[in-house]
């Protein structure tokens, strides 16, 4: 199975009332529980680690991962409030307001005997827990104590307003890609991190570092990638009415992932000698899912029965 690790909340998106004022609307969010929920609707058996409250908020959270079918035997409830966060779409980006001090995300702690181990295959992990120093620090204690077993996958998923310390976050997440298979980044991440220095350049370099899957994606540009055994490999996005942006990269990574495992690709082994042919034909299905999502508003990846067919 696959396993994502990191942050749950609930999001509050902007709409309208019936007379036209401003209003906002919950929706469970949270970029690894997004990954979770978007691998599990694509049928494939997924976990979910991390904290979730046991308020009004972590109910809904708690009953939206069980409607999708994520496994939450290995999450920790806990009374600490949930996390909330507040989205304003400026342009083709998504702004957030976070209200996460003392919630049950940020005082998640790893416990080894918590977690069963049997059976997982990939952690991916990334986002608003790898801000904080615990967040990073617990998890990169659940990385080091499984990653000779599974392939770890992450995505930075940058949140420029919650960083104190520029120079000491992008040393930290260059850490987690030095422990990590599978690294994808947004170029909005990219830029962010590294200015502006070429994607094949960076790339390159974590590749020497270790990192077997490179990906970068780059909005209704599609995305490109680099493997040691494909070299770079580029798909384009299919052209769609877009809604909002909302958990697009999220349902990148979810499908990624699915595909890597329908593939048989996701463990090490596999993906270090996967086919220039499987990776296209898994980064356009993730290019694909990550465009439906534009479609329709919040982070609400598709199911497989939604996709047209033959989309995989």
């Amino acid at each position: 199975m696959l396993l994502s690790c990191g942050d749950a909340l609930i999001d509050f998106l902007p709409s309208r009332t019936a007379d036209g004022r401003e209003a906002m609307t919950p929706a469970v969010g949270g970029s690894c529980l997004n990954i979770a929920i978007g691998a599990a609707r694509l049928d494939v058996p997924t976990g979910f680690v991390g904290g979730i409250s046991t308020d009004t908020f972590g109910r809904m959270i708690a009953d939206h991962a069980a409607a999708s079918g994520v496994d939450l035997g290995r999450a920790t409830r806990s009374d600490h409030q949930a996390t909330l966060a507040f989205a304003r779409v400026t342009g083709t980006e998504t702004q957030y307001a976070f209200y996460d001090a003392d919630t049950a995300s940020r005082n998640w702690t790893y416990r080894r005997e918590a977690i069963a181990r049997d059976g997982i295959s990939c952690l991916h992990t990334g986002s608003t827990t790898l801000v904080h120093d615990q967040g990073a620090a617990e998890t990169l204690a659940f990385i080091e104590d499984i990653r000779s077993q599974v392939t770890i996958a992450l995505d930075p998923n940058c949140r420029p307003n919650l960083v104190k310390d520029r120079d000491a976050y992008r040393a930290r997440m260059l850490g987690f890609c030095g422990k990590a298979d599978i690294v994808k980044m947004s170029d909005v991440d990219v830029a962010y991190l590294f200015g502006e220095e070429a994607y094949a350049e960076r790339a390159d370099a974590l590749l020497a570092a270790g990192t077997s899957l490179v990906v970068i994606t780059r909005g209704d540009n599609g995305a490109c990638a680099w493997h040691r055994q494909t070299g770079l490999i580029e798909v384009e996005s299919p052209v769609v009415k877009v809604v909002d942006t909302i958990g697009a990269g999220d349902s990148f990574q979810a499908a990624l992932l699915a595909a890597l495992h329908r593939l048989n690709r996701i463990e090490r082994r596999g993906l270090g000698s996967i086919s220039t042919a499987e990776l296209t034909r898994a980064l356009a299905f993730a290019c694909k899912c990550a465009a439906f999502t534009c479609t329709r508003a919040g982070a609400d990846p598709p199911r497989s029965r939604e996709l047209p067919a033959g989309c995989w």
